[in-house]
């Protein structure tokens, strides 16, 4: 496993913990303790879910970059694709929730979401852009 050929995997896992660490003591100082508890997915769930598909969805498109990277694009496409249809099962609950808090559950699920495609989407345009 080559260092440099990798570098975007262990990037999308660092930005993933600073992401977190920046929402959690945002959470923790700026929100009550008692809305925290009210969500749906604790803050660690949601990373875990997005962080981890998100370094899989890169690692993935590193080996196809590797390979063949005229696949790279439809790649991204169709991985993202398969994300986004289990992200939006994992988020039924939180639709379906008759919570004081809804409103910022589902806040909490879509910046994360958009986070994690932005750091996908940012890695895929950077390939794609050294082939040419």
């Amino acid at each position: 496993m080559n260092f440099k050929t990798q570098k975007p995997v262990i990037l999308t896992f660092i930005l993933a913990i600073v992401f977190y660490t920046i929402h959690k003591v945002i959470f923790l100082v700026a929100f009550p303790k008692e809305e925290i508890n009210t969500f749906v997915y604790p803050l660690e769930l949601l990373y875990l879910f997005f962080g981890f598909s998100s370094v899989l969805i890169v690692f993935l498109l590193v080996k196809i970059n590797q390979k063949n990277i005229n696949n790279v694009g439809y790649t991204f496409l169709l991985v993202t694709s398969v994300k986004m249809a289990l992200a939006y099962f994992f988020l039924q609950p939180i639709l379906n929730s008759k919570t004081e808090f809804i409103k910022m559950d589902k806040m909490n699920f879509f910046v994360i979401f958009i986070v994690f495609l932005i750091i996908e989407t940012s890695v895929t345009i950077k390939m794609l852009n050294k082939k040419q």
